[in-house]
């Protein structure tokens, strides 16, 4: 029986694979695309399941990191075969991505893990160390890409120099690497539970070596499944989103989300388990990944095929970013959260949305 339940975080990621190829060789028939969102659907599930077998197996907060990486990996080689592929047209696209995945994380996914774990536990706590460190991060991270491009004067439109947009990226690139050697090395109980960090793994006995490298293959195919159905259901997405008079801006924040499933999941998944500063470790960390790993990337492929870049944010896109990294900074500065917080970041939440379908 238990070969039985676990039998499927194998097969949905194999069945999302070649429901892939089946629509790469036949198209995007009706019954198809039903088909490819149950394996999509499957493929997050079994996403999350490895990505905590390999957690349980190295511990926090390599754990959190693997999956941050893995996912942030994937979209930001998607983000970079868009953009070059699309040409001048795509010269948004890597700018409206890392936003979306900035709000998304910011407020979606962080307020949902804090509703949901301060309904089932009244109040959480985690480190304010470290969660306030990868705040401060992000905050200069995405002032850098995303706000300072519309108010620097050397090139017009929100676009920067060449010698800006290498300054940006190994800005950008420094800023991650210093955090993750701070969060596997140099101050790793920042990053553990205050309350008692041995505890989160007392409750079984580790995974062995292969079962971890085995959940860490199978997370990689799952994770490339989701992204590679993402990228194939787009166009029904644009066609839906046309139809309903939706921004175009729309199609973007839909992929995003359908990319950061696995990690919305994972994260709620540790909430419920009143492990917030997983739920943090994750959420902050994926946010600076989506910049730090995304930004040297596309500024290279921008400069390697002469394809423009736009990174400077539209006035309301900048008022909610700032708006949101103001609410993060009051929730992350006291290190005890409860349900009122969490509502605080889905309402905003609820406002990126509704801006991006109503501008």
């Amino acid at each position: 029986m238990h070969r039985i339940a676990y039998a499927w975080t194998w097969l949905a990621p194999v069945l999302a694979v070649l429901l892939f190829l089946i629509a790469l060789q036949v198209g995007l028939r009706p019954w198809l695309i039903a088909a490819c969102v149950g394996g999509l659907i499957g493929a997050v599930l079994a996403a999350v399941h490895h990505a905590e077998v390999v957690a349980h197996r190295v511990g926090e907060p390599l754990g959190t990191l693997v999956l941050a990486l893995a996912v942030t990996s994937i979209e930001t080689a998607l983000i970079v075969s868009l953009m070059v592929a699309g040409g001048p047209e795509s010269a948004t696209l890597p700018r409206d991505a890392m936003y979306a995945a900035v709000m998304i994380i910011c407020t979606g996914v962080v307020g949902l893990c804090i509703l949901l774990g301060g309904l089932a536990h009244r109040e959480q706590d985690f480190r304010v160390e470290g969660a306030g460190a990868g705040l401060a991060a992000m905050i200069v991270m995405a002032s850098l890409t995303l706000v300072l491009p519309v108010f620097t004067t050397s090139t017009p439109g929100g676009t920067y120099t060449t010698a800006q947009l290498f300054f940006v990226a190994v800005s950008s690139a420094v800023l991650w690497l210093i955090f993750v050697f701070v969060q596997t090395i140099r101050h790793r109980d920042y990053f553990l539970p205050a309350s008692n960090p041995a505890s989160l793994d007392a409750h079984a006995e580790p995974p062995s070596v292969r079962q971890a490298w085995a959940s860490a293959v199978l997370l990689v195919i799952s994770l490339v499944a989701v992204v590679a159905l993402a990228k194939k259901l787009s166009p029904a997405i644009e066609r839906a989103v046309e139809s309903a008079h939706a921004p175009r801006a729309v199609v973007g924040i839909i992929i995003a989300a359908v990319v950061l499933l696995p990690e919305t999941w994972a994260a709620a998944n540790a909430a419920r388990a009143n492990r917030l500063q997983t739920s943090m470790n994750l959420a902050i960390g994926s946010a600076l990944a989506s910049i730090g790993l995304t930004v040297p990337l596309v500024v290279a492929a921008s400069l390697a095929f002469d394809v423009p870049l736009v990174l400077g944010l539209d006035p309301k896109e900048m008022a909610l970013l700032c708006v949101t990294f103001l609410v993060s900074a009051v929730t992350l500065g006291t290190g005890r959260t409860f349900v009122m917080q969490g509502a605080v970041h889905l309402v905003l939440f609820g406002a990126f949305l509704f801006l991006a379908l109503v501008p």
